[in-house]
């Protein structure tokens, strides 16, 4: 179950799996994001999403370098767009405590705080060394999150509409009644056109993804299924938590380029694969933390 902590100077904290995690390493988990997004405060509509990019990054790293784990950062978030990150690879934590892979993101939705819009948080998600998906090179996921009556009900081979259709009535609603988080690109917009059509409500966010698929893998939030194309990276981190709360995530690379395609297939991908969210994070001992920023 989700855990909420309205310390550390943000209004409030959430920690999913932490169960499973020895106490010492899920505070040092929670104060990573909390730093993180206390930094990134600082810069809120000042315009200059770089700079609050780089002062979450620095706060972040400050707490987990000495955090009680030996973690490898799998994904490092902004690569793919040459923002400041922890890189895949490095090396982090005390050396002390359980073998970990790291996926982060220290500030998801680096715009909206650029431009104090409500939305952007800090985020990260540890696992078992060796159980996170490792994207190497692609950078988008075509992705279908929703909570558990989703389960062996949802296809990402089906339309859109035939997905709505089926998680509806799976949850005993009509399509009416869904809400769909959609990213607010040109991309979209024959899903938001399909969507829309088959009676659901779209809400268009312009960034943010990882905090749409945990309110839709959670029961009685507003959003009841994420669709559309994202980050990858955004993706596993979110599996992290969709995997913790329950709920189904569904994934297909979707490179947004000649030459991201041309990459795929030169290290091996499959483009045609159905990844499920067992396949982005193997081991159900995820622990993810958010704190918001905006």
């Amino acid at each position: 179950m989700p855990q909420h902590d309205p310390s550390d100077g943000v209004a409030e904290t959430t920690v999913i799996g932490a169960e499973a995690w020895p106490a010492d390493l899920v505070l040092a988990v929670r104060s990573s994001t909390a730093a993180a997004a206390l930094a990134a405060r600082a810069w809120v509509g000042r315009g200059d999403k770089i700079a609050a990019d780089a002062a979450a990054v620095a706060a972040m790293r400050a707490v987990v370098i000495g955090a009680p784990f030996s973690g490898t950062v799998v994904i490092g978030e902004g690569e793919k767009d040459a923002a400041p990150m922890l890189a895949n690879g490095e090396r982090l934590g005390s050396g002390q405590g359980p073998e970990c892979d790291i996926a982060v993101d220290p500030l998801d939705g680096t715009s909206l705080a650029a431009l104090a819009r409500p939305g952007a948080v800090s985020v990260i998600a540890i696992a078992p060394r060796g159980t996170m998906f490792d994207p190497a090179g692609v950078f988008y996921m075509e992705k279908l999150i929703a909570g558990a009556a989703g389960l062996g009900v949802l296809d990402l081979r089906r339309s859109p509409a035939a997905n709505l259709r089926a998680y509806a009535a799976a949850c005993g609603i009509a399509e009416t009644s869904l809400t769909v988080a959609v990213l607010d690109k040109p991309r979209h917009a024959s899903l938001i056109r399909e969507l829309r059509a088959a009676g659901a409500t779209v809400s268009l966010t312009a960034e943010g993804d990882v905090s749409t698929a945990i309110a839709a893998a959670t029961p009685g939030t507003a959003i009841d299924l994420v669709m559309g194309i994202g980050g990858t990276p955004e993706g596993v981190i979110a599996a992290c938590a969709v995997r913790a709360l329950g709920g189904v995530m569904l994934g297909r690379m979707a490179p947004q380029s000649e030459a991201e395609a041309r990459g795929a297939h030169a290290a091996g991908r499959d483009l045609a694969r159905l990844f499920e969210v067992s396949d982005l994070v193997a081991s159900s001992r995820a622990l993810f933390a958010s704190s918001p920023v905006t």
